[in-house]
């Protein structure tokens, strides 16, 4: 058995005085430190779907700047009868936080922090998702210098 996800995801992001800050959330029940995402719902924008996932996840909200990039991996659901392959792939968007409290992630989330954002692409847990965390630094960085 396989299917295919199409899902959206944020770097959600704050910047002070002493740098760059990433959210990073940890999963229900696993020890991995990851972005953000989820499932788009039908008739439903990527963007939208980013920002909703964000809230939903970290309970942070803000601003899309621009899109980073598209991953696309799979895994074996085992907890489905039967196990199920799935394909994903999932779109990622840089988020500009604006407002929120990151103790009001939804039950699917155990844990949120902001990491200084060498300190995220250390510590997220999936390849792909640290390259994600350095395209994301990289957009940073110019827009700073755009404004």
């Amino acid at each position: 058995m396989s299917r295919r996800e199409i899902s959206a995801g944020c770097v959600v992001y704050r910047t002070s005085n002493d740098g760059t800050e990433v959210a990073l959330i940890q999963p229900r029940d696993r020890k991995a430190w990851a972005l953000p995402k989820g499932l788009i719902e039908r008739g439903e924008a990527a963007e939208s779907a980013a920002q909703r996932e964000a809230q939903e996840e970290t309970g942070l909200t803000g601003t899309i700047v621009s899109k980073i990039d598209t991953i696309k991996y799979s895994y074996m659901a085992k907890w489905e009868t039967p196990p199920t392959r799935v394909f994903k792939i999932v779109t990622f968007y840089l988020l500009k936080f604006t407002e929120g409290d990151p103790s009001r992630h939804d039950r699917e989330v155990d844990r949120v922090e902001w990491f200084p954002i060498d300190k995220a692409i250390a510590n997220a847990s999936y390849p792909q998702e640290k390259t994600i965390i350095r395209k994301a630094k990289e957009l940073i960085l110019n827009h700073r210098e755009d404004s």
